[in-house]
């Protein structure tokens, strides 16, 4: 459960990093219980735009 939030946080914090429709994709993907894909595809878009 503690990894679920910080996952929350962690999205928010890179909404403004993000296209409107990433953010959308990856929001729904947590909201419907696909966790890991929704990780996998945020780490994706953090590699594309180098903000790691």
């Amino acid at each position: 459960m503690k990894a679920d939030v910080q996952f929350w946080r962690e999205l928010k914090q890179q909404r403004n990093n993000m296209t409107k429709q990433q953010y959308r994709t990856i929001k729904g993907q947590a909201v419907k219980g696909n966790m890991d894909a929704a990780r996998k595809g945020m780490l994706r878009i953090q590699q594309r735009r180098n903000y790691r």
